[in-house]
């Protein structure tokens, strides 16, 4: 597939796993999943996690919800290692936009991820943000997207073609459900797409015959009935 695959998590023992798959190109986490993969302190697991994934990608978000402390924990990330992207939230939590702080690391050579990127006008806004020539990535999450009703694939191609009028710039297909949602990033003009674990482990269903699908969907139930001991 010409579409990049990214592994998405915080669990290091996962991560190292990753990195022995070829077809991963690159790593994102963020402090959700560091959360939830018990992760206390977080300079040292961006420290261990880049190491891990050198010299691919991995994307490290910024915490703080001030825009002078995002500059300072921006510049911190950026020194870890040169494959850090630093990921920036769209706005912050009072919906103020970050679109000067992300202009600003871009103009001075961070490689920065924009995250949590929903709408045409922030794609607009981020896309003339960064045209630094500084390789940097536009996340939009498609999956939450559809989780509102709306189908993200019209939107996903129109801002692709946006992002791609920008030199160095990538869109990612963000938050994605399905496997069908990677078929549909690539025929969208998505450079990147974000993967989890439940997903890598459908991708052996990709291009699978219905017909042998729907014969292991019926074993798969015959065999619970019959381990679960089932009368009537």
């Amino acid at each position: 597939m010409k579409i990049k695959m990214f592994a998405d998590g915080a669990d290091l023992g996962s991560i190292e796993k990753m990195c022995q798959d070829d077809r991963v190109s690159g790593f994102t986490t963020n402090p959700t999943l560091m959360r939830s993969a018990g992760v206390s302190d977080y300079l040292t697991f961006a420290k261990a996690a880049t190491s891990l994934v050198h010299p691919r990608p991995i994307s490290l978000e910024v915490f703080s919800d001030e825009f002078d402390q995002m500059e300072r924990q921006a510049n911190v990330l950026d020194q870890i290692q040169e494959n850090v992207y630093v990921k920036i939230p769209v706005t912050n939590t009072r919906g103020e936009s970050t679109v000067n702080l992300v202009s600003k690391l871009s103009k001075s050579g961070i490689k920065v991820n924009v995250t949590a990127v929903f709408t045409l006008d922030q794609v607009v806004q981020f896309s003339q943000a960064l045209s630094f020539n500084v390789p940097s990535v536009i996340s939009v999450f498609a999956g939450r997207i559809a989780d509102s009703g709306v189908d993200p694939v019209p939107l996903m191609q129109n801002y692709a073609q946006i992002v791609h009028q920008v030199k160095n710039l990538e869109i990612l297909w963000a938050s994605p459900r399905e496997i069908l949602n990677l078929r549909q990033a690539e025929v969208t003009g998505c450079d990147i797409i974000t993967m989890t674990s439940d997903l890598w482990k459908k991708i052996v269903n990709l291009d699978k015959s219905l017909s042998d699908f729907s014969l292991e969907t019926v074993r798969m139930f015959y065999n619970d009935a019959s381990i679960s001991g089932f009368e009537l």
